[in-house]
């Protein structure tokens, strides 16, 4: 399990290399908003997933457990997953923030 995780931390290391590549016209400054928004994105994305997944999981074992309270854990549960949609949503709108704003800063 740990050759597998150490592999896996590898590739993704080397599969995100080209986002620190030079730009076209060469040299200029290093900007890393861009490549952290993306990682930002990515973490909320995977989270959010994960968090989706847990609701569901229990929405149905609640379900299973007590039939008549189902419309209630449906509601429930589809007010939690527009929640946490949105959470993914918002992260992905600041990495287009991210993306076309030019940076006044440096």
């Amino acid at each position: 399990m740990t050759r597998k995780m150490i592999f896996l931390a590898i590739a993704v290391l080397l599969l995100a290399s080209p986002i620190f590549a030079q730009p076209q016209g060469g040299g200029g400054g290093t900007d890393l908003n861009l490549p952290f928004a993306y990682l930002a994105v990515g973490i909320a994305s995977g989270l959010c997933g994960l968090g989706q997944g847990k609701a569901v999981a229990s929405a149905a074992e609640a379900m299973a457990r007590n039939p008549a309270a189902q419309a209630g854990i449906r509601f429930a549960l589809i007010l939690g997953l527009v929640l946490i949609e949105s959470l993914a949503l918002y992260a992905l709108v600041v990495t287009f923030i991210a993306r076309y704003v030019p940076n006044h800063g440096a």
